[in-house]
């Protein structure tokens, strides 16, 4: 198989257990001892149940698209050298000029326009925006989508054949398990036009089952031989290929296989990698994955801004707004997050090279569905540098910090984003920094 080969599809642990009856266990004279326990997982369950959300979607730009090209123009004023807008179908609110077809569903999608980042390096940046954390060197966090994985076990996920956190088109920054195990790293796959690589045998069945009959002896043997080590007991057992040889066989990889799809839907998202890639992660959601993450890289304009973002642009307009449009209309916006973002914004001023550098001083992020409410616009930025001031990185109004974003898709798909959990190195974390913005909801 080819990607991560380690995603395991039964993910945490208590989740499993019946919380009714732990109650009532819990009620039992001396086991009060459980009560706390079965409190949070109640408590737990009841916030699942009552999310909007149910799985997630991410549009990851990489390499930082410019918001006065994309989701905060500032149209006739010295920073938009020359840039332009347009209305959109929510009144009030204006994209760049080449979003034309994503101007037609804002009334479904909500911005937020004053995101800030402590990080400005490509590296740093791109790991705070997907982990909410910064680097730390003592410790790897993991991904959103990976934090949802890990907290979220139902018996829908249990029944599913195929990973629930999938990379698409992924860079070298494809998401993480982090603390929580490469178990929970992003399966990753490329452009699904073609089929999933090295999912079927290279060789006959009986020469498979042979091959897994020898593997099985050689397993037994290295458990009689060092079983008695705990660490080593720990970390046996063939989870990893039994969940690979259920995908092999699943009739649930279809979903990655867009070339049956017929010749207009495909053409609607665009002819493009990425337009293919967000019409799979559409289908994959239908399947039951949580978590798709779709990379369109190529937005570090240092240089010839306006034309290098204008061909990004053409690619992610048809693909944003026809996987809004199919969502709504196979009635899926609802319980479906879609975050498009990268790591960071662009500067409001142009180079000598006609370009635009890092700008983590307040760029903006898009969402929809999952009980986002659309046509909403969270914060503003400067349009014009202050008397003396060479770049209006001051004056920004309801900022939010990249952490929000996190919290917020967390909350909406009912997972406690304040929970501390237990890291390797025995330090409790919290699952997120941020606050919920409550005005998208």
């Amino acid at each position: 198989m080819s990607g991560n080969q380690n995603q395991n599809t039964n993910c945490g642990g208590l989740e499993h257990f019946n919380r009714r009856n732990l109650l009532k266990l819990a009620g039992l004279s001396g086991l009060s001892w459980l009560t706390p326990l079965a409190t949070a997982l109640a408590r737990d369950a009841q916030r699942q149940s009552a999310a909007p959300a149910k799985s997630l979607i991410v549009l990851w730009l990489e390499g930082a698209p410019s918001q006065l090209e994309t989701f905060d123009p500032h149209p006739d004023t010295e920073i938009a050298a020359g840039s332009l807008a347009i209305k959109t179908k929510a009144d009030g609110i204006i994209l760049g000029e080449g979003l034309q077809q994503t101007a037609q569903q804002m009334d479904s999608i909500s911005l937020v326009r004053a995101i800030t980042s402590q990080e400005g390096d490509h590296q740093r940046a791109i790991y705070n925006a997907k982990t909410g954390y910064r680097p730390d060197p003592t410790i790897k966090h993991p991904a959103i989508g990976s934090i949802i994985c890990h907290q979220l076990n139902t018996s829908a996920d249990s029944a599913l054949d195929i990973p629930r956190h999938i990379s698409i088109l992924p860079s070298q920054n494809a998401a993480r398990g982090g603390y929580l195990g490469d178990q929970f790293d992003a399966f990753r796959v490329n452009d699904p036009v073609n089929p999933v690589p090295d999912i079927k045998s290279r060789v006959s069945d009986l020469r498979t089952s042979r091959r897994l009959e020898s593997l099985n002896f050689m397993d037994r043997r290295f458990r009689a031989a060092r079983g008695n080590n705990r660490t080593v007991a720990e970390s046996l057992g063939n989870h990893n290929l039994d969940a690979a040889l259920k995908m092999m066989s699943s009739q649930q990889l279809d979903a990655f296989d867009v070339s049956k799809v017929p010749m207009a839907e495909r053409l609607a998202f665009g002819d493009t990698a990425f337009g293919r890639s967000c019409l799979a992660a559409l289908r994959l959601i239908e399947t039951g994955v949580r978590c798709v993450e779709v990379t369109l890289g190529g937005w570090d304009t240092h240089a010839n801004n306006h034309e290098l973002q204008a061909g990004r642009i053409d690619i992610l307009d048809p693909a944003f707004a026809t996987l809004i449009s199919e969502l709504k209309r196979r009635g899926r916006l609802e319980t479906t997050m879609v975050v498009c973002g990268g790591e960071f914004g662009r500067t409001p001023f142009l180079n000598p090279l006609g370009g635009r550098d890092h700008w983590p001083h307040g760029f903006s992020i898009a969402l929809a569905g999952g009980g986002i409410g659309g046509g909403r616009v969270i914060g503003e930025t400067n349009p014009a540098p202050a008397k003396g001031e060479k770049q209006p990185k001051k004056l920004l109004k309801n900022s939010r910090p990249i952490e929000d974003i996190h919290a917020t898709i967390l909350s909406q798909m009912g997972v406690d984003f304040e929970k501390e959990l237990d890291t390797p190195i025995g330090r409790p974390l919290k699952v997120c920094e941020g606050t919920p913005i409550k005005g998208l909801f």
